[in-house]
Protein backbone atom coordinates (compact mmCIF):
# COMPACT_ATOMS: atom_id res chain seq x y z
CA UNK A 1 0.00 0.00 0.00
CA UNK A 2 2.80 2.24 0.50
CA UNK A 3 4.36 1.72 -2.36
CA UNK A 4 1.13 2.09 -4.26
CA UNK A 5 0.40 5.72 -2.39
CA UNK A 6 4.52 6.37 -3.18
CA UNK A 7 4.15 5.48 -7.22
CA UNK A 8 0.81 7.33 -7.32
CA UNK A 9 2.39 10.36 -6.02
CA UNK A 10 5.70 10.35 -8.27
CA UNK A 11 3.20 9.79 -10.93
CA UNK A 12 1.21 12.91 -9.79
CA UNK A 13 4.20 15.45 -9.57
CA UNK A 14 5.51 13.98 -12.90
CA UNK A 15 1.86 14.97 -14.11
CA UNK A 16 2.15 18.26 -12.34
CA UNK A 17 5.28 19.31 -13.25
CA UNK A 18 4.02 18.50 -17.23
CA UNK A 19 0.58 20.54 -16.37
CA UNK A 20 2.52 23.61 -15.08
CA UNK A 21 5.04 23.27 -18.10
CA UNK A 22 2.11 23.24 -20.58
CA UNK A 23 0.12 26.38 -18.23
CA UNK A 24 2.80 28.14 -17.59
CA UNK A 25 5.53 27.68 -19.58
CA UNK A 26 4.28 26.62 -23.34
CA UNK A 27 0.83 28.47 -23.64
CA UNK A 28 2.56 32.04 -22.44
CA UNK A 29 5.10 30.80 -25.38
CA UNK A 30 2.20 30.45 -27.83
CA UNK A 31 0.28 32.97 -26.49
CA UNK A 32 2.46 35.80 -28.56
CA UNK A 33 2.22 34.61 -32.30
CA UNK A 34 -1.94 33.81 -31.58
CA UNK A 35 -2.22 37.36 -30.31
CA UNK A 36 -2.01 38.41 -33.39
CA UNK A 37 -5.37 37.52 -33.92
CA UNK A 38 -6.53 39.51 -30.54
CA UNK A 39 -5.78 39.42 -26.96
CA UNK A 40 -9.48 37.23 -26.28
CA UNK A 41 -8.59 34.87 -29.16
CA UNK A 42 -5.12 34.20 -28.15
CA UNK A 43 -6.43 33.45 -24.81
CA UNK A 44 -9.26 30.83 -25.95
CA UNK A 45 -6.89 29.37 -28.06
CA UNK A 46 -4.87 28.75 -24.87
CA UNK A 47 -7.45 27.40 -22.90
CA UNK A 48 -7.91 24.88 -25.44
CA UNK A 49 -4.35 23.77 -25.70
CA UNK A 50 -4.38 23.07 -21.86
CA UNK A 51 -7.75 21.59 -22.04
CA UNK A 52 -6.53 18.87 -24.25
CA UNK A 53 -2.13 18.58 -23.48
CA UNK A 54 -3.35 18.69 -19.65
CA UNK A 55 -7.01 17.55 -18.89
CA UNK A 56 -6.40 15.07 -21.29
CA UNK A 57 -3.45 13.97 -21.27
CA UNK A 58 -3.61 13.00 -17.96
CA UNK A 59 -7.09 11.87 -18.19
CA UNK A 60 -5.43 9.14 -20.85
CA UNK A 61 -3.13 8.20 -17.63
CA UNK A 62 -5.79 7.74 -14.82
CA UNK A 63 -5.84 4.02 -15.43
CA UNK A 64 -1.81 4.25 -14.59
CA UNK A 65 -3.02 5.13 -10.51
CA UNK A 66 -3.53 2.42 -8.32
CA UNK A 67 -6.43 4.27 -6.82
CA UNK A 68 -9.07 7.57 -7.35
CA UNK A 69 -7.40 9.48 -4.85
CA UNK A 70 -4.26 11.09 -5.85
CA UNK A 71 -5.44 12.29 -9.51
CA UNK A 72 -9.06 13.57 -8.21
CA UNK A 73 -7.47 15.62 -5.10
CA UNK A 74 -5.00 16.90 -7.14
CA UNK A 75 -8.03 18.22 -9.41
CA UNK A 76 -9.18 19.59 -6.57
CA UNK A 77 -5.71 21.05 -5.67
CA UNK A 78 -5.30 22.72 -9.32
CA UNK A 79 -8.87 24.32 -9.11
CA UNK A 80 -7.55 26.10 -6.01
CA UNK A 81 -4.26 27.37 -7.63
CA UNK A 82 -6.34 28.39 -10.69
CA UNK A 83 -8.92 30.35 -8.60
CA UNK A 84 -6.41 32.17 -6.54
CA UNK A 85 -5.56 34.43 -9.34
CA UNK A 86 -9.14 34.97 -9.47
CA UNK A 87 -9.05 36.02 -6.44
CA UNK A 88 -6.41 38.38 -5.77
CA UNK A 89 -6.45 39.63 -9.31
CA UNK A 90 -3.41 38.64 -10.67
CA UNK A 91 -4.54 36.91 -13.57
CA UNK A 92 -2.07 34.38 -16.03
CA UNK A 93 -3.35 36.61 -18.41
CA UNK A 94 -2.11 34.50 -21.32
CA UNK A 95 -5.14 31.69 -21.15
CA UNK A 96 -7.45 33.52 -17.86
CA UNK A 97 -10.46 35.36 -18.82
CA UNK A 98 -11.47 38.44 -16.16
CA UNK A 99 -15.15 37.56 -17.19
CA UNK A 100 -14.96 33.44 -16.12
CA UNK A 101 -13.79 31.17 -14.00
CA UNK A 102 -14.48 27.98 -16.01
CA UNK A 103 -11.35 26.67 -16.33
CA UNK A 104 -11.74 26.40 -12.13
CA UNK A 105 -14.91 24.75 -12.74
CA UNK A 106 -12.81 22.36 -15.61
CA UNK A 107 -10.80 20.73 -12.88
CA UNK A 108 -13.71 20.76 -10.27
CA UNK A 109 -15.61 18.61 -12.51
CA UNK A 110 -12.60 16.23 -13.78
CA UNK A 111 -11.97 15.38 -10.20
CA UNK A 112 -15.90 15.08 -9.42
CA UNK A 113 -16.11 12.73 -12.08
CA UNK A 114 -13.00 10.53 -11.36
CA UNK A 115 -13.74 10.21 -7.47
CA UNK A 116 -17.22 9.95 -8.47
CA UNK A 117 -16.85 6.58 -10.92
CA UNK A 118 -13.92 4.75 -9.34
CA UNK A 119 -14.25 5.84 -5.80
CA UNK A 120 -17.72 4.99 -5.61
CA UNK A 121 -18.77 3.04 -8.37
CA UNK A 122 -15.75 0.88 -8.93
CA UNK A 123 -15.27 2.05 -12.75
CA UNK A 124 -12.64 4.45 -14.20
CA UNK A 125 -14.27 4.32 -17.43
CA UNK A 126 -17.56 5.85 -15.98
CA UNK A 127 -15.44 9.15 -15.30
CA UNK A 128 -12.23 9.67 -17.72
CA UNK A 129 -14.66 9.17 -20.76
CA UNK A 130 -16.57 12.42 -19.69
CA UNK A 131 -13.42 13.94 -18.60
CA UNK A 132 -12.34 13.29 -22.32
CA UNK A 133 -15.38 14.52 -23.81
CA UNK A 134 -14.92 17.95 -21.95
CA UNK A 135 -10.90 18.14 -22.79
CA UNK A 136 -10.69 16.96 -25.49
CA UNK A 137 -14.29 17.29 -27.50
CA UNK A 138 -14.86 20.35 -26.44
CA UNK A 139 -11.76 21.84 -27.12
CA UNK A 140 -12.66 20.97 -30.84
CA UNK A 141 -15.82 23.24 -30.19
CA UNK A 142 -13.46 26.21 -29.24
CA UNK A 143 -10.90 26.03 -32.56
CA UNK A 144 -13.38 25.60 -35.05
CA UNK A 145 -15.78 28.41 -33.77
CA UNK A 146 -12.87 30.47 -32.95
CA UNK A 147 -11.41 29.84 -36.47
CA UNK A 148 -14.99 30.66 -38.03
CA UNK A 149 -15.98 33.26 -35.63
CA UNK A 150 -12.86 35.37 -34.26
CA UNK A 151 -14.95 35.17 -30.77
CA UNK A 152 -15.67 32.34 -28.02
CA UNK A 153 -20.13 32.01 -29.33
CA UNK A 154 -22.03 29.33 -29.19
CA UNK A 155 -22.86 27.41 -32.60
CA UNK A 156 -23.91 24.36 -33.69
CA UNK A 157 -20.56 23.56 -36.46
CA UNK A 158 -18.76 23.73 -32.72
CA UNK A 159 -21.02 20.95 -31.74
CA UNK A 160 -20.42 18.64 -34.91
CA UNK A 161 -16.82 18.70 -34.48
CA UNK A 162 -17.16 17.66 -30.89
CA UNK A 163 -19.26 15.00 -31.80
CA UNK A 164 -16.70 13.95 -34.85
CA UNK A 165 -13.54 13.79 -31.51
CA UNK A 166 -15.83 12.55 -29.03
CA UNK A 167 -18.05 9.56 -30.53
CA UNK A 168 -14.77 7.79 -31.11
CA UNK A 169 -13.63 8.56 -27.46
CA UNK A 170 -16.65 6.78 -26.05
CA UNK A 171 -16.79 4.00 -28.60
CA UNK A 172 -12.81 3.15 -27.90
CA UNK A 173 -13.17 3.10 -24.02
CA UNK A 174 -17.13 1.99 -23.24
CA UNK A 175 -18.64 0.74 -26.99
CA UNK A 176 -21.90 2.40 -27.66
CA UNK A 177 -22.51 3.47 -24.54
CA UNK A 178 -19.68 5.71 -25.11
CA UNK A 179 -20.58 6.90 -28.46
CA UNK A 180 -24.41 7.37 -27.54
CA UNK A 181 -22.91 9.29 -24.33
CA UNK A 182 -20.78 11.44 -26.66
CA UNK A 183 -23.78 12.51 -28.93
CA UNK A 184 -25.34 13.71 -25.56
CA UNK A 185 -22.57 15.36 -24.52
CA UNK A 186 -22.26 17.00 -27.39
CA UNK A 187 -25.29 18.50 -27.59
CA UNK A 188 -25.46 20.04 -24.17
CA UNK A 189 -22.09 21.96 -24.81
CA UNK A 190 -24.39 24.27 -26.84
CA UNK A 191 -25.93 25.32 -23.35
CA UNK A 192 -25.00 27.38 -20.51
CA UNK A 193 -26.38 28.76 -17.00
CA UNK A 194 -23.95 31.23 -15.50
CA UNK A 195 -22.45 30.22 -13.51
CA UNK A 196 -23.01 26.58 -14.43
CA UNK A 197 -21.39 26.39 -17.82
CA UNK A 198 -20.70 23.67 -20.35
CA UNK A 199 -17.49 22.16 -17.88
CA UNK A 200 -20.38 21.25 -15.85
CA UNK A 201 -22.36 20.33 -18.19
CA UNK A 202 -20.57 18.17 -20.25
CA UNK A 203 -19.43 15.91 -18.02
CA UNK A 204 -21.71 15.81 -16.04
CA UNK A 205 -24.90 14.75 -18.23
CA UNK A 206 -22.52 12.36 -20.00
CA UNK A 207 -21.38 11.16 -16.35
CA UNK A 208 -25.09 10.51 -14.76
CA UNK A 209 -25.87 9.01 -18.70
CA UNK A 210 -23.27 6.48 -18.24
CA UNK A 211 -24.18 5.63 -14.53
CA UNK A 212 -27.65 4.77 -16.01
CA UNK A 213 -26.83 2.58 -18.98
CA UNK A 214 -24.34 0.46 -16.38
CA UNK A 215 -27.39 0.43 -14.03
CA UNK A 216 -29.55 -0.88 -16.56
CA UNK A 217 -27.10 -3.05 -18.52
CA UNK A 218 -23.71 -3.63 -16.67
CA UNK A 219 -20.75 -1.62 -19.20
Amino acid sequence: MVSSLYNDLALASALGAWVAFVALGLTRWLYKPLSRLGHMRAVYFNRKVIHVLAGGVVAVLVPSFSSWVVPAATAFLIAVLLYIPHRTGRLLWWFQDPGNMYEVSFAVMWGVVVAASWGLLGDWRLGVVPALFMAVGDSATGVVRNLLFGRRTKHWVGNLAMAAVSIPIGWHYLGAAGAVAAVLASFVERFEFPPIDDNVLVPLASFVFLLTWDALSPL
